[in-house]
């Protein structure tokens, strides 16, 4: 099994230096930082594993892993009101993946219990704490995961699992519309051979319907893969597009990937254990005829094995890049890539850790339409280990 869920044992640090009042603004390259929530380990939850999702009127979305119930975390909402933001809570039943807005509009996820699910506001919502919203089961699934669904054009939902499958090794499975309900295949199972083991992340999907993404270890040097996953009359055809050696390409990928405009995929690496100052890449993959070209567009030399990024990485208009690392410099940071004169430029936005901030980001960054950075981190903050939502402002 991966070591993802026992990420916060690594990360077993005095939290004396992260106090109890929270200063909610700095100032990091021209850029102003502030702590929307800070998560107190109660009734709204703590330790976010996954980022936040962004709805069409501003909103925020995402979930925790832990609450005051017992329970497996929330689902929450943060909304901006005049003077800063309200979190409602809408549902006891966090995950260490994501929220995806369906193309209902209506929220889908995998919750604690392995299981897919759907989420909304019930007939007559009231925005308290005591009208958690509606979730319906869709299908519950053999294993676990770490991973937000995608959505394909005809509505299919895909996923992945971090264990099981034919080979104990981690899946992909589709869920398709059937009757009224939904009927899952296992489309692939990861274990077999070189194959790639443990996908941690979720799937990008393209317009023909295939599918890519990463696992966290495996492939031709045992440190993970980049993957395709093609339809055919046959089933589905997986096409390892990159075996990361743990060296200079970085390796153990935990984030998923992303297009830009012109079709290109990019990533990111944290780095693996075995090679010391490998602290992770982020990376390009090129179409070329039917192949890929990978390419690292940047390569982390600080802060030790496995701290850079873990998470997914954004993409702005501009084409700059933003992630997060976990540990690089102490307790992680926001990043910026800029495209520049052929190569690409390096810049912290926000190194994490000073006084009452939070600490390891393990999810990437959400960007809104003006520019505005969201995200998570999933200790830290006003309450001492419980995480915050933050904002990086332009």
């Amino acid at each position: 099994m991966p070591n993802f869920i026992a990420a916060p044992g690594r990360h077993a640090v005095s939290f004396l230096i992260l106090a109890l009042a929270a200063i909610a603004t700095f100032s990091a390259h021209a850029q102003t930082y502030t702590i929307l929530h800070n998560f107190t380990g109660g009734a709204d939850g703590g330790n976010p594993y996954a980022g936040v999702t962004l709805d069409g009127a501003g909103n925020l979305y995402g979930t925790t892993t832990t609450n005051s119930d017992g329970g497996p975390g929330t689902v929450y909402k943060l909304t901006h009101k005049t003077g800063g933001w309200t979190l409602t809570r809408l549902y006891n039943s966090g995950s260490f993946g994501g929220m995806t807005i369906g193309p209902n509009g209506t929220f889908y996820g995998i919750n604690a219990y392995s299981a897919v699910f759907n989420l909304q506001p019930p007939p007559h919502f009231l925005p308290n704490l005591l009208a958690p919203w509606i979730e319906t089961t869709l299908y519950s699934l053999a294993a676990g995961s770490y991973a937000a669904v995608v959505f394909d054009r005809a509505g299919n939902i895909y996923g992945t699992t971090y264990d099981g499958g034919s080979y104990g090794a981690g899946s992909v499975f589709e869920l398709s519309p059937s009757d009224g309900g939904w009927t899952g295949t296992v489309i692939h199972s990861f274990g077999n051979g070189f194959d790639g083991n443990f996908p941690i992340a979720g799937l990008l999907v393209d317009a023909a319907g295939n599918l890519y993404g990463t696992t966290q270890s495996g492939g031709d040097y045992g440190d993970g893969t980049v993957f395709e996953l093609s339809p055919s009359a046959g089933g589905w055809t997986e096409t390892l597009l990159h075996s990361f050696t743990g060296g200079d390409d970085g390796g153990d990928p935990y984030g998923g990937l992303i297009f830009d405009p012109s079709g290109n995929i990019y990533g990111a690496s944290p780095g693996t254990y075995e090679f010391n100052g490998n602290g992770g890449s982020v990376f390009i993959l090129t179409p070329s005829g039917n192949s890929w070209t990978f390419s690292v567009i940047y390569s982390f030399t600080e802060g030790g094995d496995e701290c850079g990024p873990r998470g997914t990485p954004a993409m702005d208009a501009a084409g700059n890049l933003y992630d997060t690392t976990t540990c690089s410099p102490g307790y992680g940071s926001v990043f910026e890539l800029t495209p520049i004169n052929g190569g690409w430029s390096y810049a912290s936005l926000h190194d994490f850790g000073q006084r009452g901030d939070g600490a390891y980001p393990e999810a990437g960054v959400t960007l809104d339409a003006n520019g505005n950075i969201y995200g998570t981190t999933s200790v830290g903050g006003a309450y001492g280990p419980y995480g915050i939502v933050f904002e990086i402002t332009p």
